[in-house]
């Protein structure tokens, strides 16, 4: 019998590296390098995560027939000299900063790769091959697609020129048909007011998205009249004199601040009005963009069905304001949309596109990323006897019993930590790495932001619900199984007064803990939430928490936030998730089939702190 043919794909070296494998076309693995160094968007060269996928999948030392990279450097590099040489003597401290890792590291690549894949204990791969940034993002969003034919659209910061790209897929082809170029970016234009608003860039865009919903948007206008043209088929060009990610070291200048007030907010300091009346002005116009270009693509391609990748493809809020649009009648949403999944799609277009090997759609309408549940998982009995070797007290139960006790623990208002099954691939804990509550506490939100995640206030958190009844609690009549739409509370089960009365306040706190429906754990000022929906066929374990809690409680949904702290990576192993949990005050941990209560443990008396250890994002 002859062994499968493996498909490497790689995406490093900017943020977010990855390692992706198909053996005979099907995703097998896919991982994130940050979960095992445990640095935020870890960019170095994922040795970790390839060696982890090469092992899970049993591949001999010379049966890695092919590495595909997720972007054409030689490409970028030129885009980076050019734009050098149009900014000229300004951008001489960017350049001094970026051109010697280029000339060290990442014009390299190629070599790079032969060393990593060899240093690892295996042979040089049969083919090495390199594709566009931005075509890596459309096949992830197209190939692991339930669809036959789609529209595929894509937006991020930039890849070597293309900014965002409107591309059809048909079959095992894929066809960009449009794209905007560099240095008119969406991705360049939010960030840019992620960094004006005093939040991290590449890490703090989902901060930006949480906070729009308690501002106006009253520099939309602003943003539209002086920042960004818009044309009718969704293209649009940005003015440059009030940027400075060309030539300088930060994202605005000093034309963005006399434009909005004042200079940009520092870190850590106190929100105002205009940081939140910014947020939700740039979101308006995020919006706007997308539906645009959205409709132009249905346009071009003649698809009623789209798939969307790349780092704006996570905006969640836009994606369900798309949906509701019905612009398309079907939307897939790429897990691992930012530059993770292009270790992803560069895999699939090695094999779709390189070798024309033929692509199967699931006559049952399921997508191919079995739950986006790609990572390491740990079986019981080595967690058990890791935590009986380290006397570690904890019970054992399995099935309903261990499902009940669970759910017990959340109905009597308990925060839990859950470690169980493969790891999610992606930014979203998707049941897997997890932390779980009662999602019907008004006060559960700020118990979680500031005691057991330690980051602001005003973060929202996400309901995972019952699959079908999703449209009982929310206004969303598809699945959403990764996190990815934002969807109004059902109205029969939202205090409408309470939406109004966090208008009159001034104090970011009250909004937070105002009972704004009967989910008001979940439910966001704006009356909205970002809902996964649990079925049984990719995630059983965690829906039969959820349906035991509802047994309980009458009420099928749980919050479902990642397991960890501000600035760290999602925990990756048992011994990670026992730090993170000892370092909190997290009420209770399940390690697979082994539930660990905090009064039980014994003190915690390492020295060492996560706020030292991880840089806040």
């Amino acid at each position: 019998m002859s062994r499968p043919i493996y498909v490497l794909g790689i995406s490093a070296f900017y943020h977010d590296s990855a390692a992706a494998l198909l053996a005979d076309g099907k995703i097998v693995a896919a991982a994130q390098e940050e979960r095992f160094t445990r640095i935020k968007h870890d960019a170095a060269f994922p040795s970790h995560a390839i060696d982890w996928c090469l092992h899970h999948a049993g591949v001999g030392r010379d049966e890695i027939d092919a590495v595909v990279f997720y972007e054409k450097p030689l490409t970028t590099f030129v885009r980076l000299i050019r734009t050098y040489m149009k900014v000229g003597p300004k951008g001489f401290a960017s350049f001094r900063q970026a051109i010697p890792l280029w000339l060290r590291e990442k014009l390299w690549i190629p070599y790079e790769i032969d060393r990593g894949i060899r240093a690892l204990g295996y042979d040089a791969p049969g083919a090495t091959w390199f594709v566009e940034h931005h075509e890596s993002h459309a096949a992830s969003a197209f190939f692991p697609s339930p669809f036959e034919s789609a529209a595929v659209l894509t937006f991020d910061g930039v890849g070597e020129w293309a900014t965002s790209s409107i591309a059809h897929g048909r079959g095992n082809t894929l066809e960009i048909r449009e794209q905007i170029d560099y240095p008119h970016s969406l991705g360049m234009l939010y960030s840019a007011f992620t960094y004006f608003c005093g939040f991290r860039v590449n890490s703090g865009e989902y901060k930006l998205m949480g906070l729009a919903p308690y501002g106006e948007p009253r520099f939309a206008d602003t943003i539209r009249d002086h920042l960004i043209d818009i044309h009718p088929d969704g293209s649009f060009t940005l003015d440059l004199r009030y940027f400075d990610y060309l030539a300088g070291l930060t994202m605005t200048n000093d034309r963005f601040a006399a434009l909005f007030g004042g200079p940009p907010r520092a870190p850590e300091s106190d929100l105002t009005q205009r940081e939140m009346d910014l947020a939700a002005s740039i979101q308006a116009v995020t919006e706007q963009v997308v539906l645009a270009m959205a409709r132009h693509a249905r346009a071009v391609t003649g698809e009623t069905d789209a798939c969307l990748a790349g780092g704006v493809a996570l905006n969640c809020v836009a994606n369900g304001v798309l949906l509701r649009e019905g612009v398309f009648d079907r939307l897939w949403l790429q897990p691992a949309a930012g530059d993770a999944g292009g270790a992803l799609g560069a895999a699939c277009l090695g094999w779709h596109r390189m070798m024309d090997r033929p692509r199967a759609v699931d006559p049952r309408g399921r997508d191919a990323m079995h739950g986006a549940y790609l990572g390491p998982e740990f079986p019981s009995d080595e967690i058990g006897a890791w935590l009986d070797a380290e006397a570690i007290p904890h019970e054992t139960l399995t099935g309903a019993a261990r499902a009940d006790r669970i759910a017990a623990a959340v109905d009597d208002g308990k925060v839990v930590g859950l470690f169980q099954g493969p790891m999610e691939f992606g930014p979203r804990a998707l049941g897997h790495r997890s932390i779980i509550g009662d999602p019907r506490s008004p006060e559960m939100q700020s118990t979680m932001n500031l005691k057991i995640k330690y980051r602001e206030s005003f973060r929202p958190f996400a309901p995972a619900v019952l699959a079908e009844q999703a449209d009982d609690w929310f206004e969303l009549a598809t699945e959403s199984p990764y996190m990815l739409l934002v969807a109004p509370v059902a109205h029969e089960r939202v205090d409408t007064a309470a939406l109004r009365r966090h208008r009159e306040s001034t104090d970011l706190r009250e909004w937070v803990n105002e009972r704004r429906s009967e989910i008001p754990a979940v439910t966001h000022v704006d009356g909205s939430a970002r809902v996964q929906t649990v079925s049984a066929a990719t995630s059983p374990r965690f829906r039969e928490i959820i349906e035991a809690f509802e047994a309980r409680s009458g009420c099928g949904v749980v919050i479902n936030t990642s397991f960890n702290v501000r600035g760290e990576p999602i925990v990756g192993t048992p011994d990670d998730a026992y730090r993170c949990f000892m370092r909190t005050e997290m009420d209770m941990l399940v390690l697979e089939d082994h539930i660990l209560v905090k009064d039980d443990q014994p003190a915690w008396d390492h020295t060492d702190d996560w706020r030292d250890e991880f840089v806040l994002d």
